[in-house]
Formats: structure tokens, sequence, C-alpha cells
């Protein structure tokens, strides 16, 4: 009899850990304490409250811990300070002390919309995730550039269709830990982040899918992501993320696929077009003819979606950025690469992050 209430007495308790889930928030923040209220603010009007905030100051000189009291009240927030590794052991340090049963992971840089842990609870306990990514988007009040940056960062003329799409070009969906969840469970089984920097989210991503976790893009479950306020900063954070994919080749060589590579051919393109001039009008002419159409379906796309001709233009802009940036950190860590010896990683903690 005691034999037969077992399957029964399981469902329960699966139906139970669905419908009571706690979900702890993991923030990492460096030097940031006024985009740190910003993203704390936007958690207080949540319609479905997290249950813990975990809030990592990863060795910063301008602190965030007056900015954590401002919410104690408001907020089931635990701070804690440590010297600096990274955010990828930072968000290790708050794993280990997490209490939840699902893990959410934000940038200390983003705007989370009230309806976004309702919506990725309802999700979860209709179709079932291990780990979610969620896309971003840009908030009615950033600004031209800002607008221009996320749209270059979503745009399919830019990304193939990587980030944020659940028919992407990179084949299962990779989360990424700027807006990411996962289970316990997947934390118990593969452990934390190997990497602390370049690259840290995507080779977290490949071990939770090697491992047989099922993982998914819950595209409801979106943030406004701030990313940088300049050209200058996006080109430095592009380049960076260039060589971060050339060291996920150093850990999971496989993972290293030609849609990796546009970037750098877009730039090595770029860079072609004055040899055509003296070598071949004709090369010369078709290569700019390609770069307008390029460039004017970016105009068009980026200000039909924004509503703005000014967004529109500097889209063209931030798309080039994007596009040499990442092609220029993809080249010159890919050429190191070729020189190192076999066998050997970087998990960045001596790699400075650009700011």
């Amino acid at each position: 009899m005691v034999e037969c209430r077992l399957p029964w007495l399981l469902a329960i308790s699966v139906v139970q850990s669905l419908l009571f889930m706690r979900y702890s928030i993991i923030i990492p923040v460096y030097n940031r304490p006024d985009e740190l209220r910003e993203l704390l603010e936007s958690l207080t009007r949540q319609t479905r409250q997290p249950d813990e905030i975990l809030v990592i100051e990863d060795g910063s000189v301008y602190r965030a811990d007056a900015v954590a009291d401002e919410f104690r009240n408001r907020l089931p927030i635990r701070y804690f300070y440590k010297e600096n590794s990274g955010q990828g052991f930072s968000r290790n340090y708050g794993f280990e002390r997490a209490t939840g049963d699902y893990f959410v992971i934000f940038d200390s840089d983003a705007i989370v919309p009230p309806l976004y842990f309702e919506v990725v609870d309802r999700h979860l306990q209709t179709q079932w995730l291990d780990a979610y990514g969620g896309p971003d988007a840009a908030h009615p009040n950033f600004t031209p550039i800002q607008k221009a940056i996320s749209y270059s960062m979503t745009s399919p003329f830019t990304t193939g269709g990587i980030r944020g799409s659940k028919k992407n070009l990179g084949g299962t969906f990779h989360p990424r830990s700027f807006n990411m969840g996962f289970s316990r469970k997947v934390y118990e089984t593969i452990g934390g982040y190997r990497i602390t920097r370049m690259g840290e989210d995507i080779e977290f991503a490949i071990r939770i899918i090697e491992n047989g976790f099922k993982t998914g893009l819950i595209s409801e479950a979106f943030i406004y992501h701030k990313r940088r306020t300049s050209f200058a900063q996006f080109f430095r954070q592009l380049r960076f993320f260039g060589r971060a994919r050339i060291n996920i080749a150093r850990f999971f060589p496989s993972q290293l696929k030609l849609v990796h590579a546009f970037p750098a051919m877009f730039t090595v393109f770029l860079l072609a077009i004055p040899v055509w001039l003296l070598v071949s009008p004709v090369l010369f002419r078709v290569s700019i003819l390609a770069l307008d159409v390029f460039l004017i379906l970016i105009l068009i796309d980026a200000a039909r979606k924004e509503h703005s001709l000014k967004v529109g233009v500097l889209s063209m802009v931030a798309a080039l950025v994007q596009l040499t940036g990442y092609g220029i950190g993809f080249l010159t860590e890919g050429w190191k690469r070729l020189w190192e010896p076999k066998g050997h990683q970087e998990t960045g903690i001596n790699t400075e992050y650009p700011s």
C-alpha cells in the first residue's frame, strides 16, 4: 500500500515545488551604485516579488552598500562585499549563499519590467525549463545612442538572430547572464562559472546543455539593458566580446562556428575597400554599393522600429562599431591563440573588463 502511494506523493511534491518556487536574484556590481539603485527600484515594482536578492560587491572603490540599505525595508536584500575577482566568480559567491530553488542573474545595468517574475513563474509552471534566458530591449527613456546600441545588439542585420530569438543561427539556445535563470539542480550538478571574464556566460551555458538540461528562451521575460552610453565604450566592450569568443574555443574548440567569424570577415571587407580602389575600380564600386545597401537597410529598419530617424542614423554607426569592435577582438585573440601552448586556457581572472 505504501509503495502505491509513493508516486502520488512524489507528484504532489513536484507540483508544490513549482507552485511555491523560491527565486534568488544574484547581482554582481562593480563601481556602479547609481545603476544598482535603478535596478533595485525596478524590482520593487514586481507583481510577483522575488524571495531573495543577493548583491555581490566585487571589490568596488565606489561601493553600493548605502544603496542596498535604502531598499532593505522594501526588498529582501542581502549585501556582501568581497575582493575583486570578476563577475563570474562573484556570481559563484552568490550561488553559494543563495537559499532559493531557482537562481536568476541580472547585470547591474538592467531595468526589470514589472511583470518579469510573473511571466517567468507562469512559464516554468506550464513549460518547465532547467535554464532560461530572456531578451533585452531599449527603454523609452534611453538616450538615442543607447537606443541605437540596443538596436544593433538585437538586430538580425548584425547578430544573425543569435541573440534573443527562438529561431537562432547559433543552434541550441544558450542563455546569457545579463538576463538568465536556472534551477538549483543545475548548479548542484555542474557547479558555478569556470571563467570569471571573457565568455564566462557562454562557457556556463555550454556545460548546462552538455549535461542534458533543457534550456530555452522566454521571449516575454525581457529586460531593459543600458549597456554603454558612448560609442567608444561600446567599441571596447565589443572588442572584448570578440576576444571572449576565441577564449570559449580554448575550452570547447568545437563550439567555434563559422557564424562567429562573420564580424571578422566584415572587418576584413572594410579594410580591403581602399585596396580595391588602387587595384580594381570595379571591385571598389561593388564593395561601396554592398556597404551602402547594408547601412540603408539598418537605417530603415531601426528608424521604423524606434520611430526616430535620428536613432536610425545612429544605428548605422552602432552597427559599424559593433561589427568592427568584435571583429578586431576576434582576430587579435585568434592570432594570439595560434602561438599558445596546446591546451592553454584563460579564466580571465587577470583580465580587466572594459569600462
